[in-house]
C-alpha cells in the first residue's frame, strides 16, 4: 500500500550529469536539475563541502540577564531577504525570552563580528520566531501564552496577540498578506490574527505600552482531544498539541500536530455551520478540508503513532511536496494537495524530540534536521528526487555535521550556509568549501583546531 502511495506524485525522472565543483551550492542545484542532456544525481559532494570556522563561524549567545553570561537558544530563521541572497541576517530566540539579530555574512578569521542587536519581547522562553514578508517586524511565540510583533528597527513591541491558554508553539504568516498570520499552540488550538482589526479582548495596557490583541478566527482541538481512559472518573479531554503551521496558499493552512503523522488542511474561507444548519456570523472552519489518508509514522514497524514537530514546504524541484519530522526518527514527505504520504527518510543516528526542527534549503533542493543526541550533529538530506517515477534512481544522500554538543534544535538555511542552534549555547554557521573541506580531510589533526566538517556519508 505504501509503495503505491509513494508512486502518486507524478514528478519526472532525470538523469546523471557531470560532478559540479562551486561554492554557491545553489547555483550547482539549478545547473544539475536543468542539465539537458542527463539527470542529476543526489549532490553528496556539496553536502559534504559544508565546514565551519571555530573562530568566524560560532556565535555566543550572551545572556540579558544579570545572573547569567550566556543562555542556550530556542529558536532561529534568518531573514527573508537573506533567503535571497541579500545580507544575511539570523534571528535567533532564546530560553530568557529574548532575541539577537546577528549578521551571519563571510568574515575572516581576525576580522570582528559586525554589532548584534539585541532585545527582550518575553520574559519566558521562545519556542517559534518568523521574519514577516518585508523584514520590519518579528514574530516571537512564548511560554508565556503570547506572541509579540517587535519592530525591527526600533526593538520595541508594537502588539501583543493574546488568546492562548498554553504554551504558543508555532507561527505561521500569511504569504500574500502582512497583517494576517496564524499560530498554534500546546492548547490545541489554532488562531487567526487580523492586525488591522481592534481588540476585542479587555483593553488594558502592558509593561510593553502595547494593547493585547484577540484572534478572529479560532479552529479548536485542531488535532482532537485525548479519550479518558475507562474506569477513571470523567475529566476534561486533554488537547493534543500543534506543532506545526505552513500555508500553502493565502486561503489554505496545513498543520500538524503531537499525537500522530496526520496533516489537516483547513480552508481559512469556509464559515462554520451551527447544529441548527444556520450559518452563523463567525466564519470559522468547523473540520479541515482534507486530511491525511494514513499515518506514515506506523510504516516502519511502530506499534502506536508518533507526533509530528515540524513542517516545511518544499521549492523548485521539490515543489507540491510537504516535509514533517517526526518523533519515530523520520522525515516524511507528503503530496502539498492531497495530504498524502510520499516517501520517509531518515539518517542512523538522528533522534528526534519535539524541540528539534527541520529547514528547507532556498533552493528545495536539500533539508537540514538537527538531533536530540549528545553529539551536536546537524544532518543534511538531498530530497530532490523524493517522489519520482523512477527504479533508477540512487538512495537519498544524507551527511552528519558535527560541530556543538547536546542536542541541537533549531536550523535554518539563507543562501549558502545554515546555522544551528545547540544546547552549548553558541549559534553555529556552516558554508560550502570544497576546497578547505578537501584540506581538512587530507589532514585532520591540524584542521581539527580550526574547522568543523562532515563525517562520512549515508549510505556509504
Amino acid at each position: 500500500m505504501f509503495h503505491l502511495l509513494r508512486t502518486a506524485s507524478f514528478r519526472s525522472p532525470i538523469v546523471p550529469t557531470r560532478t559540479i565543483r562551486t561554492l554557491n551550492f545553489c547555483r550547482a542545484a539549478f545547473i544539475l536539475q536543468n542539465s539537458i542532456h542527463s539527470h542529476p544525481v543526489p549532490s553528496r559532494r556539496i553536502l559534504q563541502s559544508f565546514v565551519s570556522s571555530h573562530k568566524s563561524d560560532v556565535y555566543t549567545c550572551h545572556s540579558l540577564s544579570n545572573n547569567h553570561f550566556v543562555t542556550p537558544p530556542y529558536a532561529c530563521a534568518y531573514s527573508n531577504g537573506a533567503k535571497r541572497s541579500n545580507t544575511p541576517f539570523l534571528a535567533v530566540a532564546t530560553e530568557e525570552g529574548g532575541v539577537m539579530i546577528l549578521n551571519t555574512s563571510k568574515r575572516q578569521d581576525w576580522e570582528f563580528e559586525s554589532q548584534r542587536t539585541l532585545f527582550q519581547p518575553h520574559h519566558n522562553g521562545i519556542f517559534d520566531i518568523k521574519w514577516n514578508l518585508d523584514d520590519s517586524v518579528l514574530a516571537t511565540a512564548s511560554g508565556d501564552k503570547r506572541i509579540h510583533l517587535t519592530s525591527v528597527e526600533t526593538q520595541q513591541v508594537i502588539q501583543v496577540l493574546q488568546g492562548h491558554s498554553s504554551t504558543v508553539k508555532c507561527i505561521a504568516w500569511n504569504p500574500s498578506h502582512p497583517d494576517l498570520l496564524s499560530t498554534g499552540s500546546r492548547d490545541g488550538n489554532i488562531y487567526l490574527w487580523d492586525l488591522r482589526v481592534a481588540t476585542n479582548v479587555e483593553n488594558t495596557r502592558t509593561s510593553e505600552s502595547a494593547s493585547p490583541l484577540g484572534p478572529v478566527m479560532a479552529i479548536d482541538a485542531a488535532h482532537g482531544q485525548e479519550k479518558n481512559k475507562r474506569g477513571r472518573r470523567k475529566t476534561t479531554p486533554l488537547p493534543r498539541s500543534v506543532t506545526g503551521l505552513l500555508y500553502t496558499n493565502p486561503c489554505t493552512l496545513v498543520s500538524c500536530g503531537s499525537f500522530d503523522g496526520i496533516l489537516n488542511m483547513w480552508d481559512l474561507r469556509q464559515p462554520q455551520t451551527s447544529a441548527t444548519g444556520k450559518r452563523t456570523k463567525k466564519h470559522v472552519p468547523a473540520a479541515p478540508a482534507c486530511t491525511s489518508p494514513t499515518d506514515p509514522t506506523m510504516l516502519h514497524g511502530a506499534r502506536r503513532a508518533r507526533g509530528l514537530m515540524t513542517l516545511c514546504a518544499g521549492s523548485g524541484p521539490t515543489s507540491g511536496l510537504l516535509f514533517a519530522l517526526g518523533a519515530d526518527n523520520y522525515i516524511h514527505a507528503y503530496d502539498s494537495s492531497s495530504l498524502i504520504p510520499v516517501e520517509s527518510i531518515t539518517h542512523p543516528k538522528m533522534l528526534s524530540s519535539f524541540y528539534v526542527r527541520l529547514a528547507s534549503s532556498p533552493c528545495g533542493r536539500w533539508l537540514a534536521s538537527g538531533c536530540t543526541a549528545k553529539s551536536g550533529s546537524v544532518f543534511l538530506y538531498d530530497v530532490s528526487n523524493i517522489g519520482r517515477l523512477s527504479s533508477t534512481m540512487p538512495p537519498t544522500a544524507a551527511v552528519e555535521l558535527r560541530g556543538q554538543t547536546g542536542e541541537v534544535g533549531a536550523v535554518d538555511w539563507a543562501t549558502n550556509m545554515i546555522a544551528s542552534c545547540a544546547d552549548d549555547k553558541t549559534v553555529r554557521v556552516w558554508r560550502p568549501d570544497l576546497g578547505v573541506y578537501q584540506d581538512c580531510i587530507a589532514h585532520p589533526e591540524e584542521r581539527a583546531w580550526e574547522w568543523s566538517w562532515s563525517t562520512e556519508a549515508y549510505p556509504n
